[in-house]
């Protein structure tokens, strides 16, 4: 493989180049597009592509389309194109124009446009820019076997680009199966990368003719692609730099049909933080397992940009992570920030964003009252489980204050139902209760009714006044504290349980204590 950054600077074609690419990039109505192909579900990778797309339309009044290359069947995983558009919707992308959206460049499913890219085969047939090729599958294979034992690169020899037109003709009415493939050049092709810069590469020298129509009468990706790309007048190809190598093939294809090409950028690998390839196969980078563990659109966003680049300086790693809005996002968007090298996605930083996002939603009405809806629903289904739904307490006032003294102690909403803060939400149901403890408990319920603000400061003065002044050992009494108001052992201090929970709900597990306590001589 031989793709190379172009050093021709000095003599001026990367200046013109760059020159054209502004001059093209002002003159065009911005249109992109996410092609994803439906044979798996989507992952941060293609999320990251897509994300790109969508912001760079969104911030030059453009148009974002989804496009579903499904020209290769026999890979198709059911469900799989319901499942890539309830990401995209989930993630905050709006498409434009799509599948279910529509649009005046429909269909957008490729598998619904095999009689226009029978027509445009039709047009390279013609011109002489392709060919049929009567190849058989074990001919080819025996050509790949042939170069790897001499050790050279396995290509097609492109026998058939030479056979006359009467021997075509021939093939064809004994009904030889077939397939087309298009004449590729020998001449290195160059071009300027948008976020590479300038790039040239050599096809023929790494393979043959390729085929651009399979005898199923399917089109190949390259040709389809370039085709849509063309009838749907996009601007811009945004994709992963795994594409890159792909780039100037299709920009042979452009010149045989005579068409402009859009322009190209690359983006580029994202990594594991360690260094490995993202893979597909990692189940854990699914969108779908960031939702269904609780991660908020936005966070998803903010982890995948903190990245690669791309935008302003406060999405640096080195600086203190922040919570962007989309519209946040596509305002600090900048195409030409955008790393060259690989981006590694920081795990930590993850659900550092989720709680930044979880602060965020609290400071706005609207979201805050969805937060809250969100953990009521949790929380039923947490506590039914354990048959405790009629002890918990689920009011939009208590939820609400359980959020804002949570938001700086969690991660995400489910942690509000681990063990150790199960008692925000139900009523302990049996005390085993020192004599001496229990009767300090009237004392600590008359300092609590005269608290006008319960703080943490307040609250252990409170406690180390009543401790002294009783003669009871400060830990024992904690200890003991504890268990009364949660039923725990082990927790957040008995100063933030008070906090959390209100004068008037920590008086009332004092009351039930009361009432119920079983002493112990």
């Amino acid at each position: 493989m031989i793709l190379k950054l172009s050093k021709m600077v000095t003599c001026g074609y990367s200046t013109a180049l760059e020159r054209s690419s502004l001059r093209y990039y002002s003159m065009r109505n911005v249109r992109v597009r996410f092609a994803p192909s439906p044979t798996g579900f989507m992952h941060l990778g293609g999320l990251r592509t897509a994300l790109y797309n969508f912001l760079f339309a969104k911030k030059h009044n453009g148009i974002f389309i989804l496009r579903i290359e499904d020209t290769d069947q026999s890979r198709k995983v059911e469900g799989a194109t319901r499942a890539l558009q309830e990401d995209l919707l989930w993630s905050g992308i709006e498409i434009n124009e799509g599948p279910e959206q529509g649009g005046s460049f429909g269909p957008y499913f490729q598998s619904q446009r095999l009689s226009v890219y029978k027509d445009y085969i039709n047009i390279l047939l013609k011109n002489g820019s392709a060919y049929p090729c009567f190849c058989t599958d074990r001919r080819i294979q025996l050509i790949k076997r042939e170069a790897i034992r001499a050790q050279e690169i396995p290509k097609y020899d492109n026998r058939c680009r030479h056979l006359s037109a009467k021997e075509v003709e021939e093939r064809m009415r004994t009904g030889t199966p077939y397939c087309v493939r298009f004449k590729i050049s020998d001449k290195e092709e160059s071009f300027h990368d948008l976020i590479y810069g300038p790039i040239s590469y050599n096809v023929s020298l790494n393979e043959g003719d390729p085929v651009i129509l399979k005898s199923d009468g399917y089109p190949t990706y390259h040709f389809a692609n370039v085709v849509d790309d063309h009838l749907m007048e996009i601007s811009h190809v945004l994709r992963g730099v795994e594409w890159q190598i792909s780039t100037t093939k299709h920009l042979f294809l452009y010149r045989a049909f005579g068409w402009d090409p859009p322009l190209y950028g690359h983006l580029p690998l994202l990594m594991n933080a360690d260094g490995t390839k993202l893979s597909k196969r990692q189940n854990d980078i699914r969108i779908s397992s960031y939702r269904n563990n609780h991660i908020f659109p936005l966070t998803l966003l903010n982890f995948i940009v903190n990245s690669g680049g791309g935008f302003g300086k406060d999405q640096e790693r080195h600086l203190k992570p922040q919570c962007y809005t989309i519209d946040e996002l596509c305002e600090q968007f900048d195409l030409s920030k955008i790393n060259s090298h690989s981006g590694k996605l920081m795990a930590d930083r993850l659900l550092e964003f989720n709680r930044l996002e979880i602060k965020r939603r609290l400071k706005n009405d609207d979201q805050r009252q969805k937060l809250i809806e969100s953990t009521r629903v949790l929380a039923k289904k947490h506590f039914e489980e354990r048959n405790l739904g009629n002890s918990v307490q689920l009011s939009d006032e208590f939820i609400g204050k359980v959020l804002d003294w949570s938001q700086n102690r969690i991660e995400k909403l489910p942690d509000l139902f681990s063990p150790n803060l199960v008692f925000i939400w139900t009523l302990p149901t049996s005390y085993n209760v020192d004599d001496n403890i229990f009767i300090v408990i009237p004392a600590l319920k008359e300092g609590l009714s005269k608290m006008e603000v319960i703080n943490k400061d307040e609250l252990n003065a409170l406690l180390r006044r009543i401790s002294n002044e009783c003669d009871l050992k400060y830990g024992l009494f904690m200890k003991t504290l504890r268990a009364i108001l949660s039923g725990l052992k082990e927790g957040p201090s008995v100063a933030e349980m008070i906090e959390i929970l209100g004068k008037e709900d920590t008086i009332r597990r004092l009351d039930l204590c009361l009432n119920k306590t079983i002493f112990v001589k």
